[in-house]
């Protein structure tokens, strides 16, 4: 099954919210995407808004967190 990101963004284009240990970017719906510092540790790549249904496919090097 195909996933459809809204767009894909480098890690280094998000803010890292250390309260949260995540990093954020704005979603056009007036939230945030977030990921956290785990999912990267586990390889995941997909950030979520939990105001809406878009997705984002975060660019990263899984190596920066072994």
């Amino acid at each position: 099954m195909a996933v459809s990101y809204y767009d894909e963004i480098e890690l280094e284009d998000m803010e890292f919210d250390e309260g949260k240990q995540a990093f954020t970017y704005p979603c056009p719906c007036g939230d945030k995407f977030e990921i956290t510092l785990e999912q990267l540790k586990n390889e995941e790549d997909i950030a979520r808004c939990p105001s809406c249904t878009l997705l984002i496919r975060v660019i990263y090097d899984p190596l920066d967190f072994v």
